[in-house]
């Protein structure tokens, strides 16, 4: 697996890929969660970017994408943010806060089953388990959304894409710090989950989430 840190070139404002209210000096907690997002050891199916992170959620953001690659496709793409209020937020729990949205095309029959919901969301908390990962006040939602063709695209056939918005509080360690590359390993075995590869070795193993992952899907998107 390689590590994250060798796809990462900065595109935020600041040096260090973080962004903060204009002033404030970046907390030192802050910084190591960053860090090691940036030192974190990925799957090489993985592409990891730099991204815009959002303005108003906290005095401290830090956001990346990704996408699960083969050859020119992408099979899964998502979005993480990593927030920080130094003074702690009441609706979190703590000072941390992770926010994802994940994307997958996926087979119409099996969109249609009326468990997916259920399932996608077990396939999140159950990459942070089996990762050993500590977390709370997790909420989010799993949206199927449907595409039918027609008029001069009608030669392409439905297509179904599941969306996971989510967020959770990551639990903090030894000096106020979570294990945020230990968060983004769990993130992306779900990105990896949701697109139909089989789990890393040291991934969650099917037995342990009590879920299988997606079948290949028949037409990943072109980049």
């Amino acid at each position: 697996m390689a590590a994250a840190q060798g796809h990462f070139s900065d595109h935020s404002n600041s040096a260090d890929g973080t962004d903060s209210a204009e002033g404030d000096a970046v907390p030192r907690a802050f910084r190591l969660a960053v860090e090691a997002l940036r030192a974190a050891r990925l799957r090489p199916e993985i592409e990891v970017d730099p991204a815009r992170p959002p303005q108003r959620l906290a005095p401290h953001a830090y956001a990346l994408e990704a996408a699960v690659v083969d050859g020119e496709d992408d099979l899964a793409d998502g979005r993480l943010v990593l927030l920080h209020d130094p003074a702690g937020h009441d609706a979190w729990q703590g000072t941390f806060r992770l926010v994802t949205l994940v994307r997958a095309e996926l087979e119409p029959e099996m969109a249609a089953d009326p468990l997916l919901p259920e399932v996608c969301w077990s396939w999140l908390t159950g990459a942070l388990e089996a990762r050993g990962l500590a977390y709370g006040e997790a909420s989010g939602t799993v949206t199927r959304a449907g595409s039918h063709y027609f008029g001069g695209l009608s030669d392409r056939r439905p297509a179904t894409q599941i969306e996971i918005r989510a967020s959770w509080t990551p639990t903090e360690g030894a000096g106020g710090v979570p294990d945020t590359a230990g968060h983004l390993t769990a993130w992306c075995d779900l990105l990896c989950q949701i697109a139909g590869l089989p789990p890393s070795p040291a991934g969650p193993a099917d037995a342990v989430t009590g879920v299988v992952s997606l079948p290949q899907r028949r037409g990943p998107q072109h980049r």
